[in-house]
């Protein structure tokens, strides 16, 4: 597996991770658990939307370098 590859999915795998987390965060503060999970949702949400954006500019920046 090329370096290129393996950015690739450890930036997919974290994006979902950042997700679920990003849920899990907002439906722990929907049952009353406290703010500071409405934080951690927040957080998590910004950080989902910095990941995505990362990986568009990498592969963008990357288009010419090949998978294998």
């Amino acid at each position: 597996m090329s370096l290129k590859a393996f950015h690739i999915l450890f930036v997919t795998l974290s994006t979902l991770l950042a997700v679920w987390f990003s849920v899990w965060s907002f439906s722990q503060y929907s049952d009353g658990a406290g703010t500071l999970y409405l934080a951690f949702g927040i957080c998590g949400a910004v950080l989902v939307v910095a990941l995505i954006v990362y990986g568009v500019w990498f592969l963008k920046k990357m288009k010419d370098v090949s998978l294998l």
